[in-house]
């Protein structure tokens, strides 16, 4: 079953390459304009992530897929990443997985001169975590080296 942060980051990455969210049984669409906001999603995002979940936007999906997002968030589907571009796409848990990716549509995808969308980052967890590494890596190097020779 797909969690239902992973449903909202796959609905985030796809934002962050210009697909939409189809609304109310597809007679509306849906796209923030800015996905990320430093370490969080933005509150564009966020409003467009209420909007999805709401119960009066009817059948809500991905552009280029036909799975609801309501689908997604049962136990039938899972989230797992495109052979072809590793970007996250619904599969089902078991049966016959969807027809294609919905990156079929996008021109010069997968492109790998440009960054991959992602998901919010807390630089400061990021690179406390760096830091430690590189500590814990001069303590081994220093325990390691014999100074008496």
């Amino acid at each position: 079953m797909a969690s239902h942060d992973r449903v909202k980051q796959y609905i985030a990455y796809w934002f962050q390459l210009g697909k939409k969210v189809l609304i109310r049984n597809g007679k509306a669409a849906i796209k923030p304009q800015v996905v990320l906001l430093g370490a969080r999603y933005s509150q564009d995002f966020e409003s467009c992530w209420q909007q999805i979940l709401s119960s009066e936007s009817g059948d809500c999906f991905l552009e280029g897929t036909h799975q609801t997002i309501t689908e997604l968030l049962s136990p039938e589907w899972e989230i797992s990443d495109c052979a072809r571009c590793s970007m996250p796409i619904p599969s089902r848990v078991k049966g016959m997985p969807p027809d294609t990716c919905p990156c079929f549509d996008l021109p010069h995808w997968p492109d790998n001169e440009k960054p991959l969308p992602r998901s919010p980052i807390n630089n400061k967890s990021y690179l406390l975590g760096i830091c430690e590494r590189l500590f814990n890596k001069e303590d081994n190097i220093t325990a390691d080296t014999d100074f008496s020779k």
